[in-house]
């Protein structure tokens, strides 16, 4: 069956996102190795890295995924803005191998005022740049999915399958689908004809081998809306057809999913342990 996780917080250390998601019956974890809206970070201790290690295997928790700043555009026409974000992306895999983290997520970035084909080179540049700073290192760049929000790259299979097959290093750069994104992106998977059409362009494009982390979402905006915003499992505008349609899916019997859908609690329960109970549910049906 599927693995089961979410995104959590790293406040008060990196363990204490396992622990989070252990309290939760998770399976899988989800977490930022720094702030997310800075592009400075602290030096992560030995101390630190003991206890995230030893919090995983004694919780049981696998698969951890990290995911890459927000501030990164290593699609940028703007050198100075590229270059730090090639640097970030350094420092992102360096910081997840410490850990012993194999997948860092990242938005492929925004072409702005440039265009979609100079755009995808940047990132390509990027990516091998990047690589071949970190040629020592096992950890993966994952290319996320996106909504396609403004000059946002990453809305079109087309584009991920570019960046994937311009990179010189095809083995440290793979894919993480999320499921708002392509459905606000335009792509349908309300039923079984569409959801099945959907992967069919996928695999014919990108190939599902190259997927290594989807992250479960609904989306509160329509379908090719291009505007990314998550809600709780089937209760936005995908319901929750797409999500039993996947959860069954026997090509991803054995993949980490983890959800990104809004923190919170009512009546003593968290919204992270509903949505986990309504996936569970779904995956039985």
């Amino acid at each position: 069956m599927p693995i089961f996780g979410a995104h959590m917080s790293i406040a008060g250390g990196y363990y204490k996102a396992v622990n989070a998601a252990a309290e939760e019956s998770m399976g899988c974890v989800q977490l930022f190795t720094k702030n997310n809206n800075q592009w400075r970070a602290k030096d992560i201790t030995d101390k630190e890295v003991k206890l995230f290690k030893d919090a995983l295997a004694e919780k049981k928790v696998g698969y951890p995924l990290s995911h890459a700043s927000y501030l990164i555009n290593m699609g940028s026409p703007k050198t100075e803005l590229w270059e730090k974000s090639r640097d970030a992306m350094i420092v992102e895999l360096q910081r997840a191998d410490q850990l012993g983290i194999p997948y860092v997520v990242v938005h492929p970035g925004a072409y702005v005022d440039s265009s979609e084909e100079e755009g995808i080179a940047a990132v390509i540049k990027a990516l091998d740049e990047v690589i071949a700073a970190t040629a020592d290192l096992d950890s993966i760049c994952l290319l996320e999915t996106t909504a396609g929000q403004g000059s946002c790259l990453g809305h079109k299979f087309e584009h991920i399958a570019a960046m994937l097959d311009g990179v010189k290093k095809k083995d440290r750069v793979a894919v993480c689908l999320d499921t708002c994104h392509i459905f606000a992106a335009g792509y349908p998977l309300g039923t079984k004809k569409e959801y099945e059409e959907t992967w069919k362009q996928f695999e014919d494009l990108i190939g599902v081998d190259k997927l290594k982390a989807i992250h479960l979402n609904d989306s509160k905006k329509p379908l090719g809306s291009r505007v990314d915003r998550h809600e709780h499992i089937g209760q936005g505008c995908l319901g929750e057809e797409p999500f039993r349609l996947l959860l069954n899916d026997a090509r991803f019997k054995q993949m980490p999913m983890y959800l990104e859908t809004p923190k919170g609690e009512e009546e003593g329960e968290t919204y992270d342990s509903r949505n986990i109970a309504t996936l569970r549910r779904l995956l039985k049906s």
